[in-house]
């Protein structure tokens, strides 16, 4: 299905009625799809800019025996499946969106983040799930 809108251009205007002098009213908002009526320009995603999203920086995994887990306590070292120096992946909302490494932000306050090396392409059923 097609969800474009082409303009209406070619649509005559219609005549402009005198309105009634009415109390102000405050305007609504624009709405974030534009209308068949509405002028073409880009698209508009003020609505979903704002939208807070999960983001997760994976440094790797592992699997265990619940017994194994159960003895974990306070300086037990897990041992991950990822080697220092592999690339991080970046999830966002539970899907990998790219990948990444990890570098010092700032060394006094001991911050680090994650330099993109990678961005993880998805494929249409991924987009459409």
């Amino acid at each position: 299905m097609d969800d474009t809108f082409e303009p209406l251009s070619d649509l005559p205007e219609p005549a402009a009625e005198p309105e009634p002098e009415a109390a102000p009213v405050a305007a609504a908002p624009s709405p974030a799809v534009p209308s068949p009526a509405a002028p073409a320009g880009p698209p508009r995603y003020d609505a979903i800019l704002s939208i807070p999203v999960t983001v997760q920086v994976v440094l790797g995994g592992t699997t265990m025996p619940v017994s194994s887990l159960m003895k974990l306590g306070r300086g037990a070292v897990v041992s991950l499946d990822q080697k220092v120096g592999d690339p991080v992946n970046i999830v966002v909302n539970g899907r990998t969106i790219a990948r990444g490494e990890v570098v010092v932000v700032d060394e006094e306050t001991a911050r680090y983040g994650v330099s993109l090396t990678e961005i993880v392409a998805s494929s249409r059923d991924d987009r459409v799930a």
